[in-house]
């Protein structure tokens, strides 16, 4: 659930208008993972944000009921530039594969393969079945851009959250050179090491 909230709110400090769906399943693993007490059906930004109950409501932050398959966001004619599913359970992996579309989230997916725009799915789920693979082969060849919850160690990282922000920033750079105002330094960029020696 980490990596989704730093998405977030990496995302709103950046001034993108931003609308979120929030599973049963991650209202669940919120509250086991990190406290916090989210209602798929109405999802607080305030909460997600890490902001008191009385702070004024962000602006560009709108929470999508996961039963509103009305929803703005899940109709081709409504202009969502991307989506990202972070953390993306198998569960809903195997249900946007199938093109269940049985709610908001799944719908909101369906239509971003559809429609050609990006969709980013963060599985966190190891071991791998053949079924985890198989579904992940064909949410690919659909279109969307898979960024396992990997994070690596040639940066050093020295806490959690520089473990966290290793995966955002890989999920970030997959949206594409169309969105200039999203942090490019979250981490520090892999360089070639000046003792390789391998172009010797």
């Amino acid at each position: 659930m980490r990596y989704g909230l730093r998405l977030l709110r990496v995302v709103h400090a950046a001034g993108i208008r931003v609308s979120v769906i929030v599973s049963a399943g991650a209202a669940r693993v919120a509250a086991i993972e990190e406290g916090l007490q989210l209602d798929p059906e109405s999802p607080d930004p305030r909460v997600l944000l890490g902001l008191p109950a009385d702070a004024p409501e962000p602006e560009r932050i709108r929470g999508v009921a996961i039963s509103d398959i009305a929803a703005a966001v899940c109709s081709g004619t409504h202009p969502t530039a991307a989506m990202i599913v972070a953390p993306c359970s198998m569960g809903t992996l195997a249900r946007i594969a199938a093109g269940t579309s049985m709610n908001a989230l799944e719908r909101s997916a369906d239509v971003m393969l559809k429609e050609g725009r990006p969709l980013v799915l963060v599985p966190r789920e190891t071991p791998l079945s053949r079924i985890h693979l198989e579904n992940m082969l064909r949410v690919h060849d659909a279109g969307a851009a898979l960024v396992p919850a990997m994070p690596g160690f040639y940066a050093q990282p020295e806490t959690i959250d520089d473990l966290v922000d290793q995966v955002v920033t890989k999920v970030l750079d997959r949206l594409g050179p169309g969105w200039p105002s999203l942090p490019s330094d979250l981490i520090r960029r892999w360089k070639t090491p000046p003792h390789d020696m391998s172009a010797s």
